[in-house]
């Protein structure tokens, strides 16, 4: 079943199954496509003792082997659909990383477009190190958050204990059971 799949998920690039099959075949299907990186004799037959199937191994060694030459390995994503309606399991779609061209683009977009953080989260540039200062020190009315909720700030009902209460309780050695009533009780 698995090297079934396998051949599937190779030729078509994507396929859906349950998410307990789909994690077997991950597991399955990497060291497959590892092995493919390096086109070899040896590694064909070792690839081909598992798939036999030749349509599968020219593409695996051909287009696949192209792209994903330069990736250190996570080759497969996993996205859950949600359950099936007959008997409830859990469906996930399980495809190839590099061939999913509608994420490429937009990843390729999305870092084109934006910059990331590189500096150290705490510390402010020299020449913008006044602006949250100010901006944090100016207080929000209540009016001004929606559902916000006012605090008032609660003053503590009783002062702390007196010195002598507590010598008076830390100097006595006097048992807690004292009279012979309390220790039959």
């Amino acid at each position: 079943m698995l090297s079934n799949m396998a051949t599937s998920l190779i030729l078509k690039k994507r396929i859906e199954t349950t998410v307990a099959k789909a994690k077997e075949l991950r597991k399955f299907v990497e060291p497959l496509l590892t092995k493919a990186k390096d086109d070899t004799h040896q590694n064909r037959r070792i690839v081909f003792q598992t798939l036999t199937n030749k349509e599968s191994i020219k593409e695996l060694f051909g287009t696949v082997a192209d792209k994903i030459a330069n990736r250190p390995g996570g080759y497969t994503r996993i996205i859950k659909l949600g359950n099936r309606a007959g008997d409830n399991a859990e469906t996930c779609l399980i495809e190839l990383v590099d061939f999913n061209e509608t994420l490429l683009a937009a990843a390729e977009e999305k870092a084109a477009t934006t910059r990331t953080r590189r500096g150290r989260r705490g510390g402010a540039g020299k020449a913008d190190a006044t602006a949250p200062v100010a901006a944090a020190a100016a207080p929000v009315a209540a009016e001004e958050v929606p559902y916000a909720e006012v605090v008032e700030e609660e003053t503590p009902a009783t002062p702390v204990a007196e010195a002598s209460t507590i010598e008076e309780v830390s100097t006595d050695e006097t048992p807690m059971a004292s009279t012979d009533e309390e220790k039959q009780a």
